[in-house]
């Protein structure tokens, strides 16, 4: 292990605001290069637990263009997986933050380009487990920093339903294939809306679990209070199947709290006789976001739900258009502090902590910070600075009106099952070019999660369905449920698909 030095003292002594002469950092130098790094140096020649690896699988290769039309795949491989499970002739694809052992993981950005996992993630194992043929890694975002889909360093991942506009992020790729019929389900990464956003705007059923209740285990964190992982598919039913397989706790999580999985498909009847459905007004009528088309749209699709049986009615609830601005500030600064300064895992919690990643993002960092996205540069600008000038105070003044959102939301669920509001207030948006100067592209890079982003910061699970389009651009319809309670908002989503005869959930024609 390498000691430090005096300059390296001096700075940390600068840091923590104190004053020393060499004289004095000299005798502390000395003490601890004598005594203090016993322990460093014990644990540095131990070796450290990994996750199992259960099944082969080929290196695999990065498709060229003409394989890859959407620019949605970053990497397809074959691995090896039970013959007999729930998942039994499903294909899937991971997001590009998902560990897949022996198969490189770029996580949208250069400074990570190169990195092989050397573990499987918990959901990959158990998807394998159930017999679900893993087709390789869909393209995401720069470190996740984006709502839209052109900020990955291998490239715009493609609308397929008009490939001028975005497919939204940053689960950007695994919506796009799902929509194009590639895959039969992918699994996608939520922090402010990063499963529903992308299925929103490329057509398809996204779920975004309750808080804890899928494993993070393996997957590249963004702040560990917002992380979430989930099923899109084409349809509820595999979405329902999908998250039966990942759901349930690991034992190496420290997001979960006891949350048990369930035989969701069991729930999925076709009807939603008895549901009591709150369409959310303060969810419509965005200022200079909202397009009438996709609130007459969403409100017409929640109407519908009283010919399955449910009852319909409008609730108010003011808080929601507080919520954006307590997520904007808990994943500006949770970024910055857990995954910029702490090398993607930070400190401070139990579970298994991926020191290879943490070494790899470290090093990139260090050597590649400067092909980092606009989204993320200006992340960490804003994060590293109000942690500078206000020292946290924001950070944990969200945290603590987080659970005031949490309650008003749980409030209105003592009269609803089921909430209802546009998943992103307008549709996708078209792709900016080399020319489109910085403002637009970070304009376009936020905004998309106006509201999807509460309910990353409260854990209630959400999902989006699609329900109408416009000039061939999907809209989708956001159900949000009480914690825990994913069944019923499959039960819901399935009897829409159902009254619709999946209308809105075909596979998408490249146009």
């Amino acid at each position: 292990m390498k000691k430090p030095d005096l300059e390296s003292l001096r700075k940390i002594i600068s840091m923590y605001h104190m004053t020393m002469d060499d004289a004095e950092i000299n005798a502390y130098q000395k003490i601890m290069n004598e005594s203090l790094f016993d322990s460093y140096e014990h644990v540095d020649r131990m070796v450290e637990p990994e996750l199992p690896v259960n099944y082969k699988r080929t290196p695999g290769y990065r498709p060229p263009k003409e394989e890859n039309p959407l620019n949605a795949w970053y990497w397809k491989t074959e691995v090896e997986h039970a013959e007999l499970g729930k998942l039994s002739g499903k294909k899937i694809v991971l997001k590009d933050n998902v560990s897949l052992a022996g198969v490189p993981m770029m996580n949208g950005t250069k400074v990570l380009e190169g990195f092989v996992p050397q573990i499987d993630a918990t959901i990959v194992t158990r998807i394998l487990d159930e017999g679900g043929e893993i087709l390789g890694k869909a393209v995401c975002e720069s470190l996740c920093c984006s709502c839209s889909s052109f900020t990955s360093d291998t490239g715009p991942v493609l609308n397929p339903h008009n490939t001028l506009y975005s497919a939204g992020g940053s689960s950007s790729g695994s919506a796009a294939l799902v929509a194009s019929g590639e895959a039969d389900m992918a699994i996608g990464c939520d922090q402010t809306g990063s499963i529903r956003m992308p299925s929103a705007w490329c057509g398809i059923v996204g779920l975004k679990p309750s808080w804890g209740l899928v494993p993070y285990t393996g997957i590249f964190p963004v702040d560990i209070t917002l992380d979430h992982v989930g099923p899109m598919a084409r349809t509820v039913d595999n979405v329902a199947l999908l998250l039966e397989v990942i759901a349930g706790p690991d034992g190496l999580d420290p997001r979960q709290y006891g949350l048990q999985p369930k035989s969701y498909s069991k729930y999925l009847t076709g009807d939603a006789a008895g549901l009591r459905m709150g369409i959310v007004e303060e969810g419509f009528g965005w200022k200079n976001l909202s397009e009438q088309d996709v609130d007459r749209t969403v409100r017409k699709a929640a109407e519908s739900f009283t010919k399955c049986g449910a009852s319909v009615e409008t609730v108010s609830i003011p808080m929601h258009r507080d919520g954006i601005h307590i997520a904007n500030i808990i994943n500006t600064e949770g970024t910055t502090v857990q995954m910029f300064r702490g090398n993607g895992l930070g400190t401070s919690w139990k579970g298994y902590h991926q020191t290879q990643l943490l070494d790899a993002f470290a090093d990139g960092m260090a050597a590649r910070a400067n092909d980092l996205s606009a989204a993320a540069k200006i992340t960490i600008m804003t994060g590293q600075y109000m942690q500078n000038a206000y020292r946290g105070r924001y950070y944990a003044k969200a945290q603590n009106l987080a659970r005031l959102l949490r309650k008003a939301y749980d409030n209105a669920f003592r009269s609803f099952d089921v909430l209802i509001m546009p998943t992103v207030p307008y549709k996708a948006t078209k792709l900016p070019d080399n020319e489109t100067e910085l403002k637009k592209i970070i304009d376009l890079s936020f905004g998309v999660d106006t509201n999807t982003g509460v309910f990353d910061v409260t854990g209630h699970p959400a999902i989006n369905v699609p329900c109408g389009s416009t000039d061939g651009l999907p809209i989708g319809m956001m159900l949000i449920g009480r914690y825990g309670e994913e069944e019923t908002l499959l039960r819901a989503a399935h009897a829409f698909e159902t009254l619709t005869h999946g209308l809105f959930t075909k596979p998408a024609e490249l146009k």
